[in-house]
């Protein structure tokens, strides 16, 4: 097959490797397209390397057709449409994933847009309501609004009960994270979000979903509200910072830290049924839609990794794979 490979220049190729071996509780999927994620950037540049026993190849997503299943497999077959939460992989013309980490793509999608879907959401569904037990009627503060995952998230609040509030880097990602349902948001280059925050809602927020790390960490605490919870899923701005350990106490705060890729196979197999159960419906519906900067074609992955880096985008990059 081939796939995406990084040369010592750190530029990426695409050429012939070795096809994917299937284990007896994996399907052998051929990929139709693939997206990018910040994760694949770091990857890249040596900074994180995939789990013990993956792919080293980058991709953590994917839609396209199951070619092959395993003996022990018994939910899918042969000819299946499928969308897959991976650990390394997707960046190629095959890849084999266990059964649980596969779901149907839903109705009405094609593969590009589907494609789109499993990262951001099994993070955005992961970290809100199975890792902050958000509930209805409650508050979020989504940081990175206009990313994968927060345009995921935007949506996932507004279609079960929740509020959102977002930062992002401009007044255009502010509009397009508005028009998808955040009750308001604040540009991050106009300073410090915690005092536009409070103008808007005075008593502060339940959730504050955070990709940003030590930079945002004071703030975050301060518009937390009683009982509320801080789930960390990135570092973009540093690891190590102070922290007012008197906020936890008084407001009974819970710092949760998280991350997806790394998860054992029967966290992520539900994390997935829990996707296709409750968040595929409303896809299919039109209630939720995957959010796509761009198509590319996966010869071009130089280029689409540019322009995620670039910070300009909203939604997904997708990379197309032909026959």
């Amino acid at each position: 097959m081939q796939a995406i490979s990084v040369l010592a220049s750190s530029e990426l190729k695409w050429q012939e490797t070795e096809d994917p071996v299937l284990s007896p509780s994996e399907v052998l999927i051929e990929i139709k397209a693939t997206a990018i994620n910040r994760a694949d950037l770091m990857q890249r540049r040596g900074l994180y390397p995939p789990p013990p026993g993956a792919s080293p190849i980058m991709g953590l997503e994917c839609a396209g057709v199951v070619v092959q299943v395993g003996d022990q497999v018994s939910r899918h077959q042969v000819g299946d449409r499928v969308c897959a939460l991976l650990a390394g992989g997707g960046y190629a013309e095959l890849t084999a994933v266990d059964e649980g980490s596969v779901i149907p793509i839903p109705e009405g999608l094609d593969f590009s847009q589907a494609a789109a879907l499993p990262e951001v959401f099994a993070t955005a569904w992961l970290n809100l309501f199975i890792e902050a037990g958000l509930q209805p009627g409650e508050r979020v503060l989504l940081h990175a609004g206009a990313s994968g995952v927060g345009t995921a998230a935007i949506q996932l609040c507004r279609a079960f009960g929740a509020e959102s509030y977002v930062t992002a880097g401009s007044e255009d990602k502010i509009a397009t994270c508005l028009a998808l349902g955040a009750s308001q948001g604040f540009d991050r280059n106009q300073g410090g979000f915690s005092e536009a925050l409070q103008a808007f809602w005075a008593d502060g927020v339940d959730v504050v979903l955070d990709p940003v790390g030590a930079g945002y960490l004071a703030d975050n605490l301060k518009v937390l509200r009683m009982n509320g919870r801080l789930i960390l899923i990135g570092l973009m701005s540093g690891a190590r910072t102070e922290i007012d350990l008197a906020q936890l106490m008084m407001k009974r705060i819970r710092v949760i830290g998280s991350t997806l890729r790394a998860r054992p196979l029967p966290e992520k197999a539900a994390i997935m049924a829990e996707l296709e159960q409750f968040v595929w419906p409303k896809i299919t519906t039109g209630v939720i839609k995957p959010i796509i900067e761009t198509i590319m074609p996966i010869e071009q992955a130089n280029e689409a990794h540019d322009l995620v880096a670039s910070d300009t985008t909203v939604g997904k990059v997708v990379l197309s794979v032909a026959d």
